[in-house]
Parts: structure tokens; C-alpha cells; sequence
């Protein structure tokens, strides 16, 4: 009487471990069908440019040091035009398949149809922004500096409460403009269409100081401004790390292949070899509290 529920026992068990076994394939297949739909969605032929075959990004004009060279994106040279030609070659375009088109900076984040696939321009990631455009994974971390001329009252500023009273500037539209507002006693900021138009203020004698990201800063000094010196350089507010993304259009069926490739790009080393070669300077400024 035993045997019947024994050998029924052992059917069931065989018809499991068969049915097990017939799965298990289906299931392998079924990862490897996924992830190569996500390959296929991320070819060159399957990705939905502005222009087919191509891969438009858009900066500003001029584009500055150290982040561009000789405000000529398209030579390769300086960390963001490196950065963009980087991702453009981890999605398949070759440096003649990239095509470099001028949005100003303020604009590049508003609502709306964008005519280029991704905006590079020293554009902080924030939540106000992310309401109407899409981010990549960042690309470079930075903190924000304040220039002013080596004569003045602030030069030698071992904290941001030194710089109470001081007359500040920056670019409309920028992170650098906001992070004034975290400098207590600091005058109401003023506000400039460009880097360009706050290095001459202050040249000029009508700002104390003007405050940009720190790569941004070490050019000006070296370059821009005569007899001007880093004051100093700062978290934003709450010590949340300033980070710079690739923008695109909001809900822009490239940004999940974008992201891809730019975390590519760091696991694999090549982004901090670029900022190595482009920004290496950039960590030695003192730090203000």
C-alpha cells in the first residue's frame, strides 16, 4: 500500500525538478534579452537625435577656461569639451559625428523643446531646475570660490563671516549668484549677463568681490583679472557638494544612455584622468568656514 504514494511521490518530485530545469534557460534568456534591448535602445541607430547620425550639444558663448580652450569647444581641449567628446564616443559617435551649437547659459534650463540632445556649461544639478529639464549623473563635483583684488580689505578673509559688508557678484542665473545669499552680512549681490561683465566690475572697482566655481576662479585669476587672488573657495550651503550635470530635454528618451555612458566614464577612471588633466589645480585654494 506504501509503494503507490512513493512512486507518485517520485513523479511529482521528477516532473519539478524538469520543470526547474526547463525554467531556468527561459529565465537566463529572458536577463539576456533584457540587456540587450537596453544595448540595442542605446545604439547609435536606435537613439533619438535632434539631427540622425549625429549628437548636438549645445554650451555657452564664449566658453570659457579651464573648462573649454581658446572658446573653441569643438578642438577637444578643456575638461568639459574632453567630458562631452568622451560620452559622444561611449554612445557611438565618432568626433566628426558631434555637432556644437550656442545656448546661453540662463536659457539652457528654462521649460521647452530643446534643439540640442545635451547642454555642457558648468550647469548645477538642483531640485528647482530638475522640474524642468533632465540631468545625467554628474560629471565633476565643485565647490565655489570669491575673487578679489590682492589690495582689497577681503584678500586676506579666513571665513565667510570676514566678508560681512563686502559689495559681491556673479553671473545671472548661476549657483555662484545664490550662494552669496549664505554669506550673512553681504550685500544685496549684483548681478551680471556673464562671467565676462563681473571680472570688469570688478576691475573696475564697482564689486568687492565676484564668486564663481572654483576651476572657473583659478582661470580668471591667472588670466582674466590683473592683481586678482582667490580669496577663498566654499561648500553651498548645508555642505551639499555642488555638482555639474549634462542637461537635457525634460523626459528626454537619452538620458537613461547618457547616464550610462557617464557612469562609464568614472567607474572606468577616465573622468578623474580627464579632471586630473584639465583642472588639477583647482583643489588648492584655502577654505573658508
Amino acid at each position: 500500500m506504501t509503494s503507490l504514494p512513493r512512486s507518485l511521490g517520485g513523479l511529482v518530485a521528477a516532473s519539478a525538478l524538469l520543470l526547474a530545469t526547463a525554467c531556468a534557460p527561459a529565465d537566463e534568456e529572458s536577463d539576456t534579452a533584457s540587456s540587450g534591448d537596453a544595448s540595442a535602445a542605446c545604439s547609435v541607430d536606435s537613439l533619438p537625435t535632434v539631427e540622425k547620425g549625429t549628437f548636438t550639444i549645445a554650451t555657452d558663448d564664449p566658453a570659457y577656461e579651464p573648462w573649454f580652450s581658446d572658446n573653441d569647444p569643438a578642438n577637444g581641449k578643456g575638461f568639459e569639451s574632453a567630458v562631452a567628446y568622451a560620452v559622444a564616443d561611449r554612445l557611438g559617435f565618432g568626433k566628426d559625428e558631434v555637432v556644437w551649437t550656442k545656448v546661453p547659459f540662463n536659457t539652457a534650463y528654462q521649460p521647452g523643446d530643446k534643439a540640442f540632445d545635451v547642454d555642457v556649461n558648468q550647469i548645477s544639478i538642483t531640485d528647482e531646475r530638475k522640474q524642468a529639464v533632465d540631468f545625467s549623473a554628474p560629471y565633476y563635483e565643485a565647490a565655489q570660490a570669491i575673487i578679489v583684488l590682492e589690495d582689497s580689505e577681503f584678500a586676506d578673509a579666513k571665513s565667510l563671516a570676514d566678508l560681512a559688508d563686502a559689495q559681491l557678484g556673479a553671473q545671472i542665473g548661476t549657483t555662484s549668484l545664490k550662494a552669496i545669499g549664505q554669506i550673512e552680512g553681504a550685500k544685496q549681490p549684483r548681478v551680471y549677463d556673464d562671467t565676462t561683465k563681473a571680472a570688469e566690475a570688478l576691475r573696475n572697482g564697482q564689486v568687492d568681490g565676484i564668486v564663481a566655481d572654483l576651476p572657473s576662479a583659478f582661470y580668471l585669476t591667472a588670466a582674466e583679472i590683473d592683481g586678482s587672488v582667490i580669496a577663498g573657495q566654499f561648500q553651498v550651503e548645508g555642505d551639499a557638494t555642488e555638482a555639474f550635470g549634462l542637461l537635457l530635454e525634460k523626459g528626454s528618451k537619452l538620458t537613461s544612455c547618457v547616464d550610462d555612458a557617464v557612469e562609464s566614464l568614472r567607474e572606468d577612471g577616465t573622468l578623474a584622468d580627464l579632471e586630473q588633466t584639465w583642472l588639477a589645480e583647482s583643489a588648492n585654494a584655502p577654505v573658508l568656514k
